[in-house]
C-alpha cells in the first residue's frame, strides 16, 4: 500500500461487500471475510500504512526507513560491501551513509551489520 490513499480503502471494503453479495456460492461468499475481519479489527494499522506510510510492526519493506546509526556505525565497510544496489557510501573507520534514492530496502545491510547499527 505504498502508493495507496484513503479512497482505497474504502474500495477494498465496497469490493468486499460485492464479492460476498455477488457469489453465488459458499465459498465465494466467504471469501472476503479475511479483509472484512482484518479491517474491522486492525483499521488503525490499514491507516497507517496507507495516510501515514508507515508500518508498526516493520514488516513493509516498502515502508521500511532504513537508517544507519552514526553512534554504532564503526565503518567497517560490510554493509557497503554487500549492499546489491551500491546505495551505500563511506569511508573506513567512518560513520556510513544510506543513499535513499538508490536503496531498495532488501534489509541485506541489517543482516550483515555486526554492530547492529542498521534499523
Amino acid at each position: 500500500m505504498e502508493n495507496g490513499d484513503e479512497e482505497d480503502l474504502k474500495k477494498l471494503e465496497e469490493l468486499c461487500e460485492n464479492i460476498k453479495n455477488a457469489s453465488v456460492c459458499g465459498l465465494g461468499q466467504t471469501a472476503p471475510n479475511p479483509v472484512i475481519s482484518t479491517m474491522k479489527y486492525f483499521i488503525d494499522e490499514y491507516k497507517e500504512h496507507v495516510i501515514d506510510k508507515k508500518c508498526r510492526n516493520g514488516e513493509c519493506r516498502a515502508l521500511a526507513d532504513i537508517q544507519i546509526d552514526p553512534e554504532k556505525c564503526k565503518g567497517c565497510g560490510m554493509c557497503k560491501r554487500n549492499c546489491p544496489v551500491e546505495a551505500i557510501n563511506g569511508e573506513i573507520k567512518q560513520p556510513h551513509i544510506i543513499d535513499k534514492e538508490k536503496c531498495i530496502k532488501c534489509g541485506t545491510c541489517i543482516s550483515v551489520c555486526p554492530f547492529k547499527a542498521i534499523s
